[in-house]
């Protein structure tokens, strides 16, 4: 029987099916031609919703994919799919993408059958031959990000937040033409539906100047009442970024305050919006889960599965802009004292050979790098890194279910007749 290796391809935060651009059929094109004897299919999971709970999430990729696999096991005619399949499956993930690949590697591994052997790899349905990650943060975003998109996009934000004007109280408050009862009715719903984003964002309301020689209130002192007096100054645009950050999404911030312009109204008109995309990212906060995350993951790497992280470097581009002035070494960037700018935190341990830098010579900066590391014309590595994902999943994929592959069946000679030249 022929065997079939499945590719995967899942976007990440905001993503969509033009995330990878070409490389789903270039990378589908190179290991095709290095693995004759199966036959490579390449699958892009549709446009899903980035936000909610992210175990929701993988609960509804897990089933898209079973089912995806199972269709292919019933077209191969298997005997027993789930005891020695006919397909395998690479997990090809972007950014977030990556952490649901993890997640769904780890849910399968995880519900072992009774008599499961030791070895927790031995048994999966769908089975999951490997993860081919790139720039997911498992250990989060790198913090240069925000050091960076907040020097590069400052007038940006700054610029699309003005538009904000009809907003009564900034970000917070309700409409300047509504009465004062329905004010009061909108901001109660406004808290019910922000839950813990809100609390832990809303600045406190700023007192009222106290008339001279009045005397102060006990417990409260002079600096915590002017550090009241700053958060109430604090433009609205400058919370907002604060919202981006506790997202864990820097990107928000660099790709530019237009984007949460565009959502204004909704988050004009509440926070259920903010708050389910704030809880789909929310893992990128949590260290101990990122750190438990990728230690289960490389338990797993040396039991078999293949796993890296293919991550962006800045190059020349970014030197050059560093050059013409766009950053400075007194500012916050020049304080970070990075070695090398990435969008992905990096381990420090040995896990580090798992995490495999790609230089984008062309990108200004992390996301920028982040973005377009799927389209040559911005990232002039990408050949470079298309034959490392085709050497990686190769290296994963040639082991005894390769080899026990029926190589497809050269095409019959056609039948060009004999012909009696002399009889002519």
């Amino acid at each position: 029987m022929r065997k079939t290796l499945l590719l995967c391809f899942i976007h990440g935060f905001k993503g969509d099916d033009n995330t990878f651009g070409g490389f789903t059929e270039h990378l589908q094109a190179l290991v095709s031609h290095a693995l004759p004897k199966i036959n490579v299919v390449s699958v892009v999971y549709p446009k899903f919703e980035t936000r909610g709970d992210l175990k929701s999430c993988v609960g509804r990729f897990r089933e898209w994919l079973q089912n995806r696999v199972i269709d292919i096991e019933v077209e191969n005619k298997t005997p027993s799919p789930s005891i020695d399949p006919s397909v395998r499956t690479i997990l090809v993930g972007h950014s977030m993408g990556g952490i649901v690949a993890a997640e769904t590697v780890l849910e399968i591994t995880s519900e072992k059958p009774l008599a499961q052997p030791a070895e927790t790899h031995t048994f999966m349905f769908p089975y999951i031959q490997g993860i081919l990650a790139f720039d997911t943060p498992y250990l989060g975003i790198s913090p240069g990000v925000v050091a960076h998109g907040a020097e590069g996009h400052l007038s940006t934000a700054s610029m699309a937040f003005t538009h904000l004007s009809g907003l009564v109280g900034g970000l917070w408050g309700g409409k300047a033409a509504q009465s004062d009862a329905e004010t009061a009715n909108e901001k109660r719903r406004n808290e019910q539906q922000a839950g813990k984003a809100q609390r832990l964002l809303t600045p406190p309301p700023a007192p009222a100047p106290a008339p001279a020689g009045t005397p102060k209130a006990s417990g409260v002192s002079a600096a915590a009442a002017a550090a009241d007096i700053d958060a109430a100054a604090t433009p609205a645009w400058q919370r907002w970024g604060k919202i981006a950050m506790f997202a864990g999404a820097a990107g928000a911030v660099a790709a530019g305050g237009a984007a949460a312009y565009l959502k204004r109204e909704q988050i004009t008109d509440g926070w259920s919006w903010v708050g389910s995309h704030l809880e789909f990212v929310g893992c990128l906060m949590r260290g101990e889960e990122l750190k438990s995350r990728l230690q289960r993951i490389t338990e797993l790497e040396k039991e078999g599965l293949g796993f890296a992280d293919l991550y962006t470097v800045l190059g020349r581009g970014a030197a050059a802009s560093a050059a013409a002035g766009k950053t400075t070494g007194g500012s916050v960037v020049g304080l970070m004292g990075q070695q090398q700018r990435t969008f992905c935190n990096l381990p420090k341990s040995e896990l580090g050979r798992l995490f495999v830098p790609q230089v984008n010579d062309a990108a200004r900066d992390e996301t920028g790098a982040h973005t377009s590391m799927f389209f040559p014309r911005d990232n002039p590595g990408y050949y470079h890194m298309s034959e490392q994902g085709k050497a990686l999943i190769v290296e994963w994929v040639m082991n005894d279910w390769y080899q026990s592959s029926t190589p497809p069946s050269p095409s019959p000679a056609p039948d060009l007749g004999v012909h009696d030249w002399d009889d002519l």
